[in-house]
């Protein structure tokens, strides 16, 4: 991979030959493990311009109709978080001239405060070609990072790294975005809608600055927003929204006119028959597949990442080709055509617990570079983690094709098609409709495709070491139960992400210079000594980070997160605001009051109702926070049952978020509003 400096540029061509297709990454971390941002794609004319606002991608308007940018979302990385762009360059309109990959905070935070400012650039196979890191960040609020530009008939790419103090709205000003100042930052009487969402609030120059909003065109045709149209109240402009309405599926699903229970209602793919591993692996390919060829939003999404260029996609199964003196079927080929060119992936399909086999995909790798395809996908329950792969194959050096292998969860699938088909919207009545239907296929108890689901076998032996006090550091079964943990946090983001509509993903404090199995020892020997498993979740648009500890001594599972008081008021009144915003939580969750020094007062909800001066220090030590903490009994066996431990884990997330969390949101935003008042101005 070729480092560049500031200001320096280079020509892809020279760097690989498979560059149709690229994926531009933006990384960073911080010591906290706190820090994020969000990116967004401006596509310019050679007057440096957007042609329209519709040249602005970001999180609600991440993908191109033709296919030429797209936005895949966030990972986590072993020290900090990824931001990863499929941009399929052959797709990009003639007239654009620039493509200009950039970052934002909000809330009043800078790039200052976060380390390792990183981009790469990755052709079609995944093969890093080149990185960029940013090392002057100070006290911007947004940040170019680089951009693509052409050169006669080549693509070329310069590291920029510049920051704007203004943020998003002093960025896309630059570049002929129209932005609209909303003057109420608190303002909740309007209900979103599906396709149109405020841009986060960036940093300002002065502390009273409205959050900015990126305004296009109005459309032709039907109203966005029917209600306003019905009741003639005119309305504020909102986000930037996509060319076309998308369609979403109703909240609030019709009554059935089933006599009762009994009456099942019937099923475009039905998984009540299934009874072996094999039926369940050939259903559920060939479900997906169809299902992706049909809805062209889910087969771009779950293909652009691994390298596959906007076009006409086309699936089968059950494809024999020739090796050796025995052909060999993959459970499916996906292919993809675009301006004559055509990308292929073999897919390897596994349900229940079933592991994928290193000779299987083995096979499959060395028919593809014989044959000439671009990609081998693995998909099955397994959540991949950075750093470890699933099966290990060999690549042979010596032959100019490269094969990237890739791994794709059933639980991600779920998500993406709940993504769509809840909150960010598809084509049309018939899309929403099949992307309904597989999921509910892939819910079903028969179908196998119920993502990560089992512990592994070193659980039980690793809980009765922890119980006897037998367990020492080095064990490998406390290794295995650190990777499993880690799969399982990341599959509960999957999971809330796609209920919620919101970014959802692990907080990895950084340390400097460590590798992911080294990080995954170190924890290790710490379950050894203390008996825990501990994990913090980031839930955009929530306060604080959602902690999550399993105590495999006491059998306890504790969700819990901090929020802040807001400043400028009594002690008093921010403890009494806090218990009147959790006026529905439960009785029995823990309070406890966050000082400079030491523990503070804490109690249970229920005795600080009536008496919350009860959370104030004795000693009138300065309140810091507050941390909100629920505890609920941890599941004793492996597996995904009603009794068992990840099951336990679902349901103290999801209580605690919609019983504790959500209630504590506004009083959160209340102490940001107050402490951004009280901020001085930023210098420029």
């Amino acid at each position: 991979m070729q480092e560049m400096a500031k200001g320096s540029n280079v020509g892809l061509a020279a760097l690989s030959e498979d560059i149709d297709s690229v994926v531009v990454s933006l990384r960073w971390n911080s010591a906290t493990g706190d820090g994020d941002a969000d990116v967004s794609v401006l596509l310019l004319d050679c007057n440096g311009k957007v042609r329209s606002d519709g040249d602005f991608f970001f999180y609600n308007n991440p993908a191109a109709q033709d296919g030429s940018v797209q936005l895949l979302g966030k990972k986590p990385t072993d020290d900090g978080s990824e931001d990863r762009i499929s941009l399929d360059l052959t797709a990009v309109p003639s007239d654009v001239d620039r493509i200009v990959v950039a970052a934002s905070q909000y809330g009043g935070s800078t790039f200052g405060e976060l380390n390792d400012l990183r981009v790469t650039v990755s052709d079609r196979a995944g093969e890093p070609l080149l990185g960029f890191s940013i090392t002057d960040a100070s006290v911007e609020s947004a940040f170019i990072f680089g951009e693509l530009y052409r050169r006669a008939e080549d693509w070329k790419f310069r590291a920029v790294g510049q920051g704007y103090e203004t943020g998003l709205a002093g960025l896309a000003t630059d570049f002929g975005i129209t932005v609209d100042e909303e003057a109420d930052e608190e303002d909740t009487t309007e209900e979103p809608s599906a396709v149109s969402e405020p841009l986060p609030a960036p940093r300002s120059a002065t502390p009273q600055q409205a959050r900015p909003t990126a305004v296009l065109p109005e459309q032709s045709g039907p109203a966005a927003h029917p209600a306003d149209a019905q009741s003639g109240t005119p309305t504020r402009a909102r986000g930037p929204r996509t060319s076309k309405k998308k369609i979403t599926l109703p909240k609030t699903v019709k009554p059935s006119l089933a006599e009762n229970d009994s009456w099942k209602s019937a099923r475009l793919f039905p998984a009540s028959s299934l009874k072996s591993d094999r039926e369940r692996e050939t259903r559920a390919t060939s479900v997906l597949l169809s299902v992706m060829a049909e809805v062209p939003e889910l087969g771009r999404r779950l293909t652009a990442a691994f390298g596959a260029p906007a076009g006409r996609m086309q699936t089968f199964t059950e494809v024999s080709l020739p090796h050796g003196d025995t052909p060999k079927r993959p459970d499916g080929v996906v292919r993809v055509e675009r301006a004559g060119k055509l990308w292929t992936a073999l897919i390897e399909t596994k349900t229940n617990g079933n592991a994928l086999k290193s000779e299987q995909v083995q096979n499959y790798m060395d028919i593809a570079a014989r044959r000439g395809y671009e990609a081998v996908i693995t998909l099955s329950n397994d959540v991949a983690l950075e750093g470890r792969p699933l099966v290990e194959v060999k690549t042979d050096g010596r032959r100019k094709h490269k094969v990237a292998l890739w791994h794709l969860s059933w639980a991600e699938v779920a998500h993406q098609a709940q993504m769509l088909i809840r909150h960010e919207g598809v084509g049309s009545a018939t899309h929403a409709w099949l992307l309904q239907e597989l999921l509910h296929y892939l819910q079903h108890e028969n179908s196998g495709c119920h993502g990560f689901q089992n512990m592994g076998p070193a659980w039980v032996p690793v809980r009765n070491g922890i119980d006897a006090e037998t367990l020492c550091q080095g064990d490998q079964r406390a290794l295995a139960v650190v990777e499993s943990w880690e799969q399982l946090v990341r599959q509960v983001c999957l999971r809330l992400g796609g209920e919620l509509g919101r970014k959802a993903f692990p907080v990895q404090p950084a340390r400097r210079g460590a590798d992911p199995h080294g990080r995954r020892l170190a924890l290790a020997d710490q379950l050894c000594d203390d008996g825990r498993l501990t994990a913090e979740l980031r839930i955009e648009d929530t306060p604080g980070v959602l902690a999550i500890v399993a105590d495999l001594r006491t059998g306890k599972l504790r969700t819990s997160v901090d929020v802040q008081p807001p400043e400028g008021n009594y002690p008093l009144t921010s403890a009494k605001r806090l218990v009147r915003a959790l006026s529905e939580a439960p009785a029995d969750l823990h309070v406890e009051t966050l000082v400079e020094d030491g523990k503070g007062p804490r109690g249970t909800l229920e005795r600080l109702r009536p008496e919350p001066g009860d959370l104030l220090p004795k000693d009138g030590s300065r309140i810091t926070g507050f941390r909100l903490s629920l505890f609920k009994g941890m599941g004793a066996t492996r597996g995904n049952a009603e009794s068992g431990f990840i099951r336990s884990v679902d349901d103290a997330v999801d209580r605690f978020y919609a019983a504790v969390v959500a209630q504590v949101s506004a009083f959160e935003r209340r102490a940001a509003n107050r402490s951004r008042g009280a901020r001085p101005a930023a210098v420029g």
